[in-house]
């Protein structure tokens, strides 16, 4: 997992006037509102004693700590400490790590990392949103795996003909099933992606009338940045559905997904239900097949797994990950997991670049050298 992205860390609905607790990284936060309405997303920790954040209450623009009362603002400054009196001078250490907020899309997404605000990923842009000929759902599930194996699974052209009954004939047509030609689309320094021509089935459901045969389908697929994907489907020429994912990895065995779906047909409301029950029992599919996956974490080896052309974004996508961690971006989940009881970290926040002098530890990042020349691995293995 890596410090300095955007993580979707609640949706827009779920944020109301009570602190919520969320679990990225491995590390907790408390997202809450101030009197603005504006979003906040702050460690968890309180530099006290400890205490859970998200287990206070909003007090004006400030977090109250339920342990003894401390107060932080949107910040991570500690504006109030009940037991030095009212008119006491709070000292700056007390701070906490407060993280840049950016609601859109219907989420309340957090830049958890230290980057200064020029050199940080952007969040990938849902082009459609609110377009005139285009409506937008959001929903969102939780995935009992590693988030790169649900990444790399969005990447992978193959899949669908076995996985997806609705994309694919399930194998029984040898004769036209065949990945060719990926057209590789260049997303700059945060990512990639292709375009895929093949032969699909007839649409389901009330989709029919847009492909009541077989025919052509032209998709395209990619990444931005460590936990973003976007997915273009366009059953006909006219017909277009373009999702976009956006992943939280709670911790190595769990991760929070929302997906954004933009369409530019059958923009009624009324046809929201069926669209987000068709992309829920597609996604079903996806999470019954990467809950199995062996290693349950990605390998750190391509030569671990035995990689095809099909596979070559994933190979790509691996690649920029050893290039973020050649960066020193690469949470050292092993020495975490081996001191967690003794030690609470927090992820470095902007805030560190400036100021010195911390309670909480920084928490433990991959020696980036380890990664220096490791982005040599590219090449998809074939026999």
């Amino acid at each position: 997992m890596y410090i300095n992205f955007w993580y979707p860390m609640t949706s827009t609905v779920e944020l109301t006037d009570q602190p919520l607790k969320v679990r990225a990284l491995g590390q907790d936060f408390v997202v809450y509102r101030d009197t603005q309405g504006k979003a906040h997303c702050l460690a968890n920790t309180c530099t006290h004693r400890g205490g859970s954040l998200a287990g206070g209450k909003v007090k004006g623009d400030c977090i109250q700590c339920p342990y003894h009362g401390w107060q932080f603002d949107g910040e991570g400054n500690c504006t109030r400490i009940p037991s030095l009196g009212s008119k006491a001078s709070i000292p700056g250490r007390t701070r906490i790590d407060a993280y840049p907020v950016d609601e859109r899309y219907g989420l309340v997404f957090a830049f958890l990392g230290d980057l200064p605000e020029a050199e940080r990923p952007p969040i990938l842009a849902v082009q459609e949103w609110e377009e005139p000929g285009w409506r937008s759902t959001l929903q969102h599930f939780q995935l009992n795996g590693y988030y790169e194996r649900s990444i790399e699974n969005g990447l992978d052209p193959a899949h669908n003909e076995y996985v997806h009954d609705t994309h694919g004939f399930s194998g029984e047509r040898e004769d036209i099933y065949n990945i060719g030609d990926m057209r590789i689309q260049d997303g700059g320094i945060w990512g990639k992606g292709f375009w895929h021509t093949f032969q699909a089935p007839p649409l389901p459901g009330e989709l029919k009338k847009f492909r009541p045969g077989e025919g052509t389908l032209e998709a395209g697929t990619g990444y931005h940045g460590t936990n973003h994907v976007w997915t273009y489907i366009h059953p006909s020429p006219t017909f277009f559905i373009h999702q976009y994912l956006y992943e939280r990895p709670i911790d190595e065995k769990s991760t929070h997904l929302y997906l954004v779906c933009a369409r530019n047909f059958s923009i009624e409301e009324k046809s929201d239900a069926y669209v987000k029950e068709r992309n829920q029992y597609v996604a079903n599919q996806d999470v019954k097949i990467i809950e199995n996956l062996r290693p349950a974490i990605t390998p750190d080896k391509n030569t671990r797994e035995f990689m095809v052309p099909a596979d070559s974004v994933i190979l790509e996508y691996r690649a920029k990950q050893k290039e973020w961690a050649a960066k020193g971006w690469k949470i050292d989940m092993e020495e975490v997991a081996r001191t967690a009881s003794r030690v609470a970290y927090a992820i470095p926040s902007p805030a560190r670049r400036q100021t010195k002098g911390w309670v909480l530890d920084s928490i433990p990042i991959v020696d980036p050298a380890k990664y220096a020349e490791a982005a040599g691995d590219l090449k998809a293995v074939s026999g």
